[in-house]
């Protein structure tokens, strides 16, 4: 089965992964299917400049989150819109930034080793599905919570999307009395 065959007792959120760059870094799903390929696929197109961005394809959204050099996925039911699966990812970029901060910053470096002996470390954010052992069933456990709490997450998404537009508001208002106070 592929991702373009309509299944309709398929939860709202399907797939999902965490990269750096184009690599996968760990991926989550319940189905068989071309989830990865056409997501990859979708990594390398993605525009530049654009925190979240979504991709359409017969009844399905792929939605990316981007921070920093990491990019965060979901390929979701297109009836479950758009804010959910943004919430899901936020979701999953908080836990990952949390899990792995320290490492992305630099600041875990091993008091064992040595400058010289660094680069044969390498970076574990480099390889391809490094983190899909440690990170990938917490990629299910949030899948899992937000198809087993839509209105929770519906609340959420709510709520996310008034926050924006009161800070929206709120920088107008600044740059309105920003412009019209005097200068000395």
């Amino acid at each position: 089965m592929d991702i373009f065959s309509r299944n309709m007792s398929q939860p709202p959120l399907i797939y999902s992964f965490v990269a750096k760059g184009s690599v996968v870094l760990a991926e989550y799903t319940p189905f068989s299917g071309n989830f990865s390929t056409i997501a990859v696929q979708c990594l390398q197109n993605l525009p530049q400049n654009n925190k979240k961005f979504t991709f359409s394809s017969d009844c399905r959204t792929f939605n990316f989150l981007v921070d920093k050099e990491f990019v965060f996925l979901v390929v979701a039911d297109e009836a479950a819109g758009r804010s959910v699966p943004f919430v899901f990812l936020e979701r999953v970029k908080d836990d990952f930034m949390h899990r792995y901060g320290q490492s992305i910053s630099g600041n875990n470096s091993h008091p064992l080793i040595d400058e010289e002996d660094a680069d044969m470390f390498g970076d574990k954010f480099s390889t391809t599905y490094s983190h899909d052992r440690e990170f990938g069933p917490r990629l299910k456990e949030h899948m899992d919570y937000c198809i087993s709490h839509p209105k929770e997450m519906s609340k959420l998404s709510k709520l996310k999307a008034h926050i924006t537009e009161v800070k929206g508001i709120m920088m107008d208002n600044i740059e309105k009395v920003c412009c019209c106070w005097p200068r000395y």
